[in-house]
């Protein structure tokens, strides 16, 4: 029932689909990074320029949502929609920076769990926006929902056990700091995915 709603203009589900493709890009160079732990500064120059490119689409589509008379559907949910998925790629590349700032010599198998969860998050984000494009299988969008919910629970699990092996790794009290905030980061990027998931739920059962 969805779709018999939908306005013929794509132009914001293409907004959507750039805004995804980018944040998957922006949590891959940083799992990356994390895996393959070298040429730091290089790398997180690159991911701030994947950055600059979503908050790019970002403004690109605020401005079509002020002017626009017709929208797919609630303007309040689209603001939502597209500030929650910005929000991943401004907390991944805010990670990434702090590797660099904060001069991190080397990675942890722990941020590197929490960034391959956060890549998992991310695409999985990317299949259930694209497929409010086209709503037929509403019951498979809600489940995509149901599955980011679970990497964000994992995530959180990622970061507790993580965070006690910090503490009782007998490293520095700076360096625990400097991690804990790293991991924070990231973890809360698969917060910000849950809340893209908790908005396409809203917008799928108040249509289907």
């Amino acid at each position: 029932m969805l779709e018999k709603l939908m306005p013929k203009s794509d132009e914001f589900f293409d907004d959507f689909d750039a805004q995804c493709a980018v944040t998957v890009q922006g949590a891959k160079m940083l799992h990356e990074l994390l895996v393959d732990y070298r040429n730091v500064s290089e790398r997180v120059r690159a991911l701030k320029e994947v950055e600059h490119r979503g908050d790019e689409v970002t403004h690109t589509a605020f401005n079509r949502l002020h002017k626009q008379f017709i929208t797919p559907f609630d303007r309040g949910q689209i603001h939502n929609l597209l500030s929650r998925i910005d929000d991943v790629l401004d907390l991944t590349n805010a990670a990434a920076a702090r590797l660099h700032y904060y001069e991190i010599q080397t990675s942890l198998p722990d941020a590197t769990e929490l960034a391959r969860l956060l890549v998992l998050s991310t695409q999985k984000v990317q299949e259930v926006v694209a497929a409010l494009r086209l709503i037929k299988k509403p019951e498979q969008i809600l489940a995509g929902c149901q599955e980011i919910k679970q990497l964000e629970s994992q995530a959180d699990e990622a970061l507790r056990s993580g965070v006690g092996r910090l503490f009782k790794s007998g490293v520095d009290t700076l360096t625990v700091i400097k991690w804990k905030e790293i991991y924070d980061l990231i973890e809360t990027a698969t917060d910000k995915c849950q809340g893209v998931a908790n908005i396409i739920e809203g917008v799928v059962l108040e249509h289907s």
